[in-house]
């Protein structure tokens, strides 16, 4: 009786100890899980750490951001040296001018006249520069043709190619000019010494009565339409930082000088005619670019 009694209890006692160690594993397979459940963490936390690279800049990152804002700098520089590299301004000036045609017609063949211009230049290396620019001048009269007030060397009636009358009624030199002109320069110190091509167009007038109606009674113009190609040179001088002072001298050739109308086919002049004009000029330049 007492052997069972203690097989029972020993039973009981193993019963225990089983379900305790059962217990036991049981707890290391929770502690498992937290471990997975740690290593989940993990991983998001490696997230984290990516993001805290992005946000606080490491030094891996730092020469490759630092270059990307470089080359925007230096783009940026290259595009302002681009627009920095075309200048533009206004200039204006005085000067003479002297027509050897005018000869013909008086002794004084010397103008006075103003002009006004726009340019716009661009370096072509350190110290050489292009330059367009564009000018009106207005000439002054030096003599005055006034068939109606004296008798002049005009005077009289003229016949078209066919033979329609004209009669002459006054003629003066003063005219506009329009010139466009194309410059290389070259800068030493202050000094801007120049060669050009230039385009130049006269407006000269001669007014006739001419027939309306078979009758002479009407006041036309004749006009002289050609362009003329010549060249010129002279020198700038810096005296500020945006201010020039320039002296030039202009030749160019009239060939087959003419005053026409489109209504009447007669040329006052002989064809085949050629003259010169030289022109002087003072003058300042001033730079609106910056």
């Amino acid at each position: 009786m007492l052997f069972r009694n203690i097989i029972f209890i020993f039973t009981v006692l193993s019963l225990q100890i089983i379900q305790a160690q059962k217990t036991k594993a049981d707890t290391v397979v929770v502690y498992e899980k937290v471990i997975i459940y740690d290593t989940i963490y993990l991983e998001k936390a490696v997230k984290s750490r990516i993001n805290d690279v992005q946000i606080s800049l490491p030094t891996l990152k730092g020469p490759i951001i630092e270059n990307r804002i470089f080359q925007v700098k230096t783009t940026t520089t290259r595009e302002k040296s681009f627009i920095q590299g075309f200048q533009y301004g206004i200039e204006g000036g005085i000067g003479f001018k002297n027509s050897s045609w005018a000869k013909e017609l008086n002794n004084d063949t010397q103008q006075f006249g103003e002009n006004l211009g726009i340019w716009i230049s661009k370096s072509v290396s350190k110290n050489l520069y292009l330059m367009l620019s564009a000018n009106i001048y207005h000439w002054n009269s030096t003599f005055d043709l006034d068939a109606n007030k004296e008798d002049t060397y005009l005077n009289g009636f003229y016949f078209t190619e066919d033979n329609k009358p004209l009669l002459f009624q006054r003629f003066n030199n003063k005219h506009f000019e329009y010139t466009a002109q194309l410059k290389v320069l070259y800068e030493w110190r202050k000094f801007r010494p120049f060669v050009g091509f230039a385009v130049s167009k006269n407006t000269y007038k001669m007014q006739f009565l001419v027939p309306e109606s078979n009758v002479l009674n009407k006041l036309d113009d004749f006009k002289s339409k050609q362009f003329n190609i010549g060249f010129s040179f002279g020198l700038q001088y810096r005296i500020l930082p945006k201010i020039l002072i320039t002296a030039d001298y202009h030749q160019y050739s009239l060939n087959n000088l003419s005053l026409k109308n489109s209504s009447f086919d007669f040329d006052i002049f002989k064809t085949n005619n050629n003259f010169a004009e030289r022109k002087l000029n003072l003058g300042i330049s001033y730079f609106i670019s910056k």
